[in-house]
């Protein structure tokens, strides 16, 4: 059995009081910040990001014929590093449904590595892919920017792994 509660002093708050309170307040604040704007402004594309992004899309295609490059030319990193231009594909795809305008690029593929060289030709590629994509995050807002600055991430990981 609990001790009965004191009768006078100071109330105490339970957790389950606390708890209510805190969803209450949390609830209340979501529905001031959701229904003081129908459409999130942090969403609205200006033309110079659609076509930033289309740019970002453009750098990520020519990573992804970068490591086919340096797989041809060093058939052994394609064995240690094959899930790493998976997911440079995957990335690619993502960057595609975020900038449905953008079309395949023209520009032309990287030179191919020297032979012996694919490791860090690639490493280097990736490089710059991750620090175009880091930059291009600066111009970008909401859902656009978080997913740059994941592919940004996600290559700074492929670059510690290729070293």
């Amino acid at each position: 059995m609990m001790p009965p509660s004191p009768a006078h002093g100071p109330r105490t708050f339970t957790r389950r009081t606390m708890l209510a309170v805190s969803a209450a307040g949390l609830a209340v604040a979501v529905t001031g910040c959701t229904s003081s704007s129908p459409a999130d402004e942090r969403d609205a594309v200006t033309d110079e990001q659609a076509d930033e992004l289309a740019a970002q899309v453009a750098v990520q295609e020519t990573l992804v014929q970068a490591y086919d490059l340096a797989f041809q030319a060093d058939p052994a990193l394609a064995a240690a590093a094959g899930a790493l231009a998976g997911q440079a594909g995957e990335q690619l795809d993502r960057l595609r449904a975020a900038a449905p305008d953008s079309t395949p690029s023209a520009t032309p593929p990287p030179a191919a590595p020297a032979p012996g060289q694919g490791q860090a030709w690639l490493r280097a590629q990736v490089a710059v892919a991750a620090t175009s994509h880091a930059t291009a995050v600066l111009d970008q807002t909401g859902a656009r920017a978080a997913l740059l600055a994941s592919i940004a991430a996600g290559l700074r990981g492929h670059e510690a792994l290729l070293a």
